[in-house]
């Protein structure tokens, strides 16, 4: 029996590699507003406020009323994996084969989860460029591979700088995520930048995992799809594509997403599924289907809607001093940047909560380069988010008024200087 680190009177009880796994700083928030009394006003989860379409409800009672409640096929039903085939094709890319190249997964972080066990072993490294998404970070050290953050610009408004990524390619490198529109950006990669990232991961052996859950919800041109390019580079079989309807349908409780990819990835992705989830929920699969095939009127609604929003945060934020925010090009997240503020950005976030009662994501939960912003979602309604912005400018205005009582009352001339 290997002998385990003595890290507290637990330790034997766990492995080491579940251990290194920090809770998500974004769950902190969360568990932490649980505990505070009077109207709060949550900016701080990425979840749409808005029913899932009544059509795609309606395919899922119909699903479990006439009986199709049993197990499926570990990668899904096949008309779902048809209709991910097709939507991934529709944008111009390769449309993959059903059969053996897209597998149904119980959301699109299962999906990534799932991806990275099957390309990385112990010892690999799996590239992130952050600010992202902290799953796919804590998913590698669960592979027992190590994920190597790369920073993206703050100073240039976090747009993605594919040299950066190029550099931090190696021998040891197994995956390398793209994630666009960004979570929590909201930046999107160009194709250039898509194009120089694909050609560097496939000469050294490594796949492109391209997370594009948000990409149906876009403010400008909608990126390119990562198989689209590789396609036309020959280097298709060497991404992993990531999708859902979570975001897109507002469906992000039915947990039904999917990964496409060449078929010896898939084959093993679906071999994990039988020791894991078995399948997704059968209903579910069936609503998922229905979001798929069915109107998309719903969700160029809830795009239209949302870009009323960030319109409006992007407004507000102009006008507070002391904050500024860099244009997201799509999903529903405004990275503010809050460093010229008092305090670390989980103090911020938590003078945030505790006393003016508005809840948000500090920019350090969202890895290397994220310190100093704060994530406000805009997936809630134009009264929330004006009540919320209300407050937070609220927040800056207090403490820029306490520095400057500081600076009055200081011994110090060069502090008095500056009140």
């Amino acid at each position: 029996m290997t002998e385990r680190a003595d890290t507290g009177p637990d330790a034997s009880r766990v492995s080491e590699r579940v251990r290194a796994v920090e809770p998500q700083g974004i769950r902190e928030m969360f568990d932490l507003a649980v505990e505070q009394d009077g109207d709060l006003v949550h900016l701080e989860l990425g979840e749409p406020d808005f029913d899932t379409p009544d059509h795609v409800v309606e395919a899922a009672c119909e699903a479990a009323t006439a009986g199709r409640t049993n197990y499926t096929a570990n990668a899904g039903i096949a008309e779902l994996r048809a209709a991910v085939a097709d939507a991934l094709a529709r944008d111009g890319g390769p449309r993959p084969d059903p059969e053996s190249e897209v597998v149904v997964t119980t959301g699109g972080v299962e999906a990534l989860h799932l991806a990275i066990h099957a390309v990385a072993d112990p010892g690999d490294e799996v590239v992130v460029p952050t600010p992202a998404w902290p799953n796919p970070i804590s998913q590698a050290k669960l592979a027992d591979a190590t994920p190597v953050e790369v920073p993206m610009p703050a100073d240039d408004g976090f747009v993605p700088d594919p040299q950066r990524i190029v550099d931090a390619i190696g021998p040891d490198t197994a995956a390398v995520l793209l994630t666009s529109p960004s979570n929590p950006t909201g930046r999107m990669f160009p194709e250039s930048a898509v194009e120089r990232v694909v050609r560097a991961a496939a000469d050294h052996g490594a796949y492109v995992l391209a997370d594009e859950v948000y990409r149906e919800l876009t403010y400008t041109e909608r990126p390119p799809r990562t198989a689209a390019v590789a396609d036309r580079l020959d280097r298709e079989s060497w991404v992993l594509t990531v999708g859902s309807v979570s975001k897109a349908y507002a469906m992000t409780g039915w947990r039904v997403g999917w990964l496409a990819g060449p078929a010896d990835v898939i084959g093993q992705v679906t071999k994990i599924r039988e020791h894991t989830t078995s399948c997704v929920n059968t209903p579910a699969q069936h609503a998922a289907l229905a979001a798929l095939t069915g109107p998309q009127e719903p969700v160029e609604e809830m795009r239209q809607a949302f870009a009323e929003r960030r319109a409006y945060v992007l407004d507000r934020i102009a006008d507070i001093d002391g904050v500024s925010v860099a244009p997201p090009e799509g999903a529903f997240y405004a990275f503010v940047d809050v460093s010229g503020l008092a305090g670390s950005d989980t103090e911020i976030a938590t003078r945030l909560l505790t006393d003016h009662g508005v809840v948000t994501a500090p920019g350090s939960a969202f890895g290397a380069g994220g310190a100093g912003h704060l994530r406000l979602s805009f997936s809630n309604g134009l009264d929330r988010l004006e009540t919320g912005l209300d407050r937070f400018e609220a927040m800056v205005e207090d403490g820029a008024e306490t520095q400057n009582r500081r600076r009055a009352n200081s011994d110090d001339p060069r502090e008095r200087d500056h009140s």
